[in-house]
């Protein structure tokens, strides 16, 4: 494990501890005056011509940014086990860097993994039926046995029993909560909690004690939805937070699934209107979840099944391409294969499922994908800016001039078939050559 925090990382969380200034306010801050450090240190008269800062936020700054409790702060989250990041930190989760109002910083405790990536939100309301409750369960176990990092908020209701369904299979999950780390809450969760700290983590922005608020909600869903490739909805009521969360990650270029409610079941009105409406691609069971993912989705079903025989069904969105074959039929709701309780990333690709790159030197020729899997457009640009040294996601992702989502996309798809490589510290080269 890191140490609790970097030197950036302690001036982003001073900002942070600063009333008044948020996440949109910050990157206003640093893209004025370059660097979060030196925005410290300008006058009132400077931080008026800042974007969203007036006279009584830039003297309010002033006045409170040397009295923010840095040092007790950085003290409690030494002693409850706690790493505080930034967003330039290498542990940063890509996928939330990449929304507008990315928090500035991060509490983690427990282990954040590269293969977090590959992640999904689940998401529904506290009062969930029984009906819901066993989707969401059934749910956190497919996603869990696929290799997906199921990611919710730990409440009551649906979070709950996703969270225990990925637990149960064996899987990764987080729980991003909306209050400090110091303490669970609902507190009747701590135990799934602690479950969850095994093979997973805990996250929040909020300061070490701060404690549980109604607004704090709201706020805390874009990270669960910003983090995610997609979010599932599996029961929700019309004013549900829930559908705040799908919306959310509509707005970000994400995913939304949801699961299909009773008619005239009131906590099923706001889910059965996100799919009515279509915000939301109804899904009965994994393979749905796959096929909403295209390409990644595609992938992931050739190492689950292997290429027993082409389906129709299972061909990816129009535009993208694939080699292989399609997937094998396997009965509606039984949990995806795992070797050994290893997930589908510690086992690796099955024998002959997706074709190998080749080694550097066995190209036909340079500026073109090897032999072996054929790459949509967006895969194409992305592999060709990785070079065979190490580079940073966020080059790779400059560098592509694509949008942020489809490129994290687009490398998730390269791992899997074999021509990239991900390393620690956000880094990922090139293993066959272009």
């Amino acid at each position: 494990m890191s140490e609790t925090i970097s030197e950036k990382a302690k001036v982003h969380l001073r900002w942070a501890l600063i009333d008044g200034v948020g996440p949109l306010t910050f990157s206003h801050l640093v893209s004025y005056f370059g660097d979060a450090a030196q925005a410290l240190s300008a006058s009132a008269t400077q931080l008026e011509q800042v974007p969203r800062i007036g006279p009584k936020l830039a003297e309010a700054i002033v006045r409170t940014r040397d009295r923010v409790a840095l040092d007790e702060e950085i003290e409690a989250a030494a002693a409850h086990g706690v790493r505080i990041i930034c967003r330039d930190d290498p542990e940063y989760p890509p996928g939330l860097r990449q929304i507008p109002d990315a928090p500035i910083v991060l509490y983690i405790k427990g282990e954040y993994r590269q293969t977090d990536t590959l992640a999904l939100a689940v998401v529904g309301s506290r009062r969930c039926t029984i009906y819901g409750s066993e989707q969401a369960r059934r749910f956190g176990e497919l996603l869990a046995g696929a290799g997906f990092t199921v990611v919710s908020g730990l409440a009551r209701g649906i979070d709950s029993f996703a969270h225990h369904g990925a637990v149960e299979a064996g899987g990764r999950a987080i729980a991003v909560l909306g209050n400090g780390l110091t303490s669970i809450y609902p507190p009747e969760n701590q135990a799934l909690a602690e479950k969850i700290l095994e093979n997973g983590a805990w996250f929040s922005e909020l300061p070490m004690k701060a404690s549980v608020r109604r607004e704090n909600f709201p706020v805390r869903n874009r990270i669960i939805a910003g983090m995610s490739l997609g979010t599932l909805v599996v029961e929700a009521a019309t004013r549900s937070g829930a559908l705040i969360t799908a919306g959310l990650a509509s707005d970000y270029n994400r995913e939304v699934f949801a699961v299909p409610g009773r008619l005239q079941e009131p906590m099923a009105e706001g889910v059965n209107a996100l799919i009515r409406d279509g915000i939301a691609k109804l899904v009965t069971g994994l393979d749905d979840i796959l096929e909403g993912l295209g390409e990644v989705g595609y992938q992931l079903k050739l190492k689950l099944y292997g290429p027993a025989r082409r389906d129709t069904k299972a061909k990816p969105r129009e535009g993208e391409a694939v080699a292989g074959a399609g997937e094998a039929v396997r009965p509606e709701g039984e949990a995806a294969p795992r070797e050994g309780g290893a997930s589908l990333w510690e086992r690796g690709a099955a024998a002959g499922t997706v074709a190998s790159a080749t080694e550097p030197g066995a190209s036909s020729g340079a500026g073109t994908p090897p032999p072996g899997p054929t790459l949509s457009p967006a895969e194409k640009r992305v592999f060709e800016v990785i070079p065979y040294d190490a580079i940073l996601q966020d080059m790779v992702i400059r560098a592509a001039e694509l949008p942020p989502g489809e490129v994290l996309a687009a490398l998730t798809t390269l791992e899997l078939k074999g021509l990239i490589k991900r390393l620690p510290g956000n880094l990922v080269l090139r293993r066959a050559r272009a």
